[in-house]
């Protein structure tokens, strides 16, 4: 049986924050399916690499189930794209967020190309980490008919179903203020300490004290800023990039609409994402539960992801769709990793999963039921 951790391990060591690596990636997993009699097809987006796989029967009457995932990550140091592995743990950039879960996705495709009864389409996506798109390579997927019956994106949940993912509200926001010398301050008037102010209104806004079920309440960070042109010189202009993960339920344009009656700021951009929220009790998502709940021999909860998710590609075509990955932690940080028995776990979770499911749809009773919830995100 191919090991997992192998592949993870091969994969983590591709850069694929730069393009030429996630072409070489894409290159490495097209070779590697082929290599083991899975066709796989390919088609650019924005000149970044898509690929499709198949496995199981054709027929349009049958179940069809996504395995989605993505080779892209934030950028880090060069030696987090060497795989360290200590105990159960395997480091590296991308090993929890979600290199890791792609190569059990991957193993888990072979796992269950002779089952005869649901068709499993295999899609690998390289912009998943990108918030600056009108349009992400997951829409242009579904967009062309291969959203399936039902998608598992193999973002990190400690083996937990995310059920709820946060949306993402992105702003470039200017402020103006007035320029004198720096010898006296007090004749001009401080962009950039007046966008400081901003922000630490923009934490206090109403929408950012509500809080839900899976959420404790929106996540609000600075994630850039830029102001002044000479040291000698108070700066009159500064613009800083505000990043807001809104909860389901939420409205953007109400977000908007409260902080632009902060005086002095500008909204000039803005980039919106949806949240996403799948029912608890949809049967494709009781299917999976019981089938994790077999493979970890344990409760399995539902939970919110922080984070954006490109399950909201599928749930705008009306696809129920749930993130459902690996253990780990420190994804987007210096110390990620992912647990290498977890990765075992989750290939045999998603195998029984698809063997499993076409009776578990014949049993699904409307009265079953759904999932509990964990209180809070889930990063």
């Amino acid at each position: 049986m191919v090991d997992e951790r192998i592949l993870a391990e091969r994969l983590i060591s591709y850069d694929t924050s730069r393009a030429e690596e996630l072409v070489a990636a894409a290159g490495f997993v097209k070779g590697w399916l082929e290599s083991r009699d899975i066709e796989v097809f390919h088609h650019d987006h924005n000149g970044l690499p898509v690929l499709i796989a198949e496995v199981g029967p054709s027929d349009a009457d049958v179940p069809c189930v996504v395995f989605h995932g993505h080779l892209d990550v934030v950028p880090a140091r060069a030696l987090q794209f060497q795989p360290i592995v200590e105990g159960d743990r395997l480091s590296g950039r991308g090993a929890y967020d979600m290199k890791g879960g792609l190569a059990s996705m991957m193993c888990a495709l072979k796992d269950v190309e002779g089952q005869e009864r649901v068709r499993v389409r295999f899609v690998c996506v390289p912009d998943e980490e990108s918030e600056e798109l009108d349009e992400r390579a997951t829409d242009g997927v579904v967009k062309r008919g291969l959203g399936g019956d039902f998608a598992i994106t193999g973002e990190p949940t400690n083996l937990h179903i995310g059920v709820e993912a946060k949306g993402v509200l992105a702003m470039r926001i200017e402020v103006h203020g007035r320029s004198a010398h720096s010898s006296r301050p007090w004749l001009g008037d401080n962009a950039v300490l007046k966008a400081i102010d901003a922000f630490r209104a923009i934490e206090s806004l109403p929408f950012s004290r509500e809080s839900s079920e899976m959420f404790d309440r929106p996540s609000i960070n600075l994630g850039r800023i830029h102001g002044g042109d000479a040291v000698n010189k108070v700066p009159d202009e500064c613009t800083m990039v505000v990043d807001i993960r809104y909860l389901p339920g939420q409205d953007p344009d109400e977000i908007l609409a409260q902080m632009q009656a902060i005086p002095g700021i500008e909204v000039t951009r803005s980039f919106i994402w949806p949240p996403v929220a799948v029912g608890r009790s949809d049967p494709y998502v009781r299917a999976l539960r019981d089938a994790v709940a077999r493979s970890i021999r344990g409760e399995v909860m539902s939970v919110g992801r922080d984070g954006a998710s490109d399950a909201a590609s599928f749930l705008e075509a009306g696809i129920p769709a749930v993130e459902f990955g690996p253990v780990g932690d420190g994804h987007h940080g210096p110390e990620e990793w992912v647990s290498l028995s977890s990765l075992a776990r989750y290939r045999r979770a998603l195998g029984d999963f698809v063997r499993g499911l076409p009776m578990s749809l014949e049993q699904s009773g409307a009265g079953e039921r759904g999932l509990k919830a964990i209180e809070g995100g889930l990063a």
